[in-house]
Formats: structure tokens, sequence, C-alpha cells
């Protein structure tokens, strides 16, 4: 089969390459699936499960991307829940070769039914963005209908997803980001919008939830505002300052079954959105991977036409 992998962690995205690699094998509890869609996150590259395994073994080289849209080929010993021949979208483990591939071996409860009336370049979009979202608003934030909350990063590709299922959830969102992040923040359905390089952070007041998507000095700066008995998230590494009176918590996002479908549905139903950046081929994807200019939303890869 036909996959992208890299093999030098100093090159980056610059040193993927196309190649030629046997096609995976279903394990047990597993699913092959082939792909037609795949997603990826550039901060893979800096993920010690792309280039290790779980025992610290070098396991270059390595297929990148753990988001995946496709139909199930091949069921491994044991499998349940699949079907051969069922569409599928989800998310893959770390440490295992990713979904930039025409083939790939995941584990049949990573993954959830993908509906027939939504394209595959829609169902690589939402694990990872949708997830994150899904997880760090109610599991780790408790976000609840009536509270305010400010979103770091409202107009990327998880950021989108997160304002749009907390405003469904009845919160007041402000979204922040670059001065030209502004208006598609609000076309996401942000009520309001913090301009990060001319205005002040600390003007918003204090909110409820502060999710953070951008991390450093604006994740600093963030633990301040969260009222009493309130919660900074963080999906972009540890926590570096925690409010007085409130929790902080950063988490991984993991692969849910049921929130896979609660999003989607979602999608069909026209309440939430994605954010797709870019599609490109698998020919085409290290390119797609090192634009010229700034990403704006999320690449996918159409690994099938």
């Amino acid at each position: 089969m036909k996959a992208i992998v890299v093999t030098d962690q100093a090159a980056g995205t610059a040193g993927m390459k196309l190649v030629e690699r046997p096609e995976p094998q279903a394990s047990i509890n597993d699913v092959v699936v082939e792909v037609h869609a795949s997603g990826f996150v550039n901060t893979e590259l800096d993920w010690p499960s792309t280039w290790t395994d779980r025992l610290d073994r070098d396991r270059t080289p390595s297929i990148p991307g753990h988001e995946l849209a496709g139909v199930v080929t091949a069921l491994g010993y044991g499998t349940t829940g699949l079907t051969v021949g069922q569409r599928v979208f989800g998310l893959t483990d770390w440490s295992r070769d990713g979904t930039l591939a025409e083939y790939a071996a995941v584990e049949a409860r990573n993954l959830a039914p993908l509906p027939g009336d939504l394209d595959f370049t829609v169902g690589a979009s939402l694990p990872i963005s949708g997830l994150t979202a899904w997880q760090g608003l109610f599991q780790h934030g408790r976000l609840r209908a009536g509270q305010s909350i400010l979103v770091h990063g409202a107009a990327g590709a998880v950021g989108t997803m997160v304002t749009q299922l907390a405003r469904e959830a009845g919160a007041y969102v402000i979204g922040s980001g670059r001065a030209a992040d502004r208006q598609k923040a609000l076309d996401f359905d942000a009520n309001a919008f913090i301009d990060l390089e001319n205005d002040v952070i600390e003007d918003v007041g204090e909110v409820d939830l502060v999710f953070d998507l951008i991390g450093g000095d604006i994740g600093r700066r963030s633990a301040r505002l969260v009222r009493p008995g309130g919660t900074l998230v963080s999906a972009v590494g540890p926590v570096e300052a925690r409010p007085a009176d409130g929790v902080a918590v950063d988490f991984v996002v993991e692969a849910d079954r049921g929130q896979l479908s609660e999003i989607v549905q979602r999608v069909r139903d026209g309440r939430l959105r994605t954010n797709i950046g870019s599609v490109s081929t698998l020919e085409d994807a290290v390119a797609a991977f090192n634009p010229t200019g700034r990403r704006k939303g999320k690449t996918i890869i159409r690994v099938r036409p």
C-alpha cells in the first residue's frame, strides 16, 4: 500500500515521504480500515509516541496521522460491534502506525459508524477536534448552561468545535485569537471576541471556564480570570499557572465511540459545522503539510477519490 512515513524528527513535516509499505493485519479486537480520508495534526511530530513505542524503542519509519474515515475490510479475532463493509470514522492509538496510508489497523472500540449521508472528508475532520472539545467542556470543564467561557484559539479546528458545543449547551462564549480571526470566530457562534494582538485579556473579567488552546503566556495570565469554583482546561500541555480558587486540568484526548456518535449526529442535524481548511491527495500530502502561508482550519488528506 501507499503510505506517508516519517524517519527524522528534526526534519519535521518536510521530512515526510510517500513510500510503499505492507498492508496491516488485524490483531485481536482490531479491524482493518480502507482509509478514504485522514486528518493530521502538526504537533504529532513532537509527540514521543510518533517516534518510540510504549517500551521506548525506536519505531521509525512510522506512519503518522490518527484520524480517519473509511470502510472496514477485515476483522481481527474476537472483534465485535463492527462489520466488513461498514463505513466508520474514529481516532487511532498514538503509538501505532497511523492513518496517512491506504489501510490502517485500528482497535474496533476506537471507531464509530459514519452515516452514509456524510462525506469521508467530514468524518476525518471530526475525531481529534470534536473529542477534544467534548471532553474538555463536559468531562473536565463541567460546563453548564448559563456559564461563561473564554476560548483561546477560537478560530482553529478545535476552537470552532469548542465554541459551537458550548453555545449549544447554553454558555456565553468569548473567543480569542489574532485580529484576522475575529470574523471566523464570530461566524462559528462566539458571542464576543478578544484580539490578543491589541486587546487586554484581563478586560474580559471573570469567567467560569477557560479553554486554552494556545498555552504560554496567554495560558498563564488566564488563570487569574477564572472565578472561584471555576476551571482552567488546557489541551496544549501542562498548566503553568492555576486559579487561586478553582481547578486546573490538562488532558490528552481519548477515543470514545459514544462521544463520536454524539458529535456526528450534531453534524447531521446541522447543529455543528466542521472547520476544514484544505483537502489534498495522498500524493500531495507533504506539500499540504508545508504551506507557504498560515493554516486555516483542518488539513484533510483524501486518500481515495
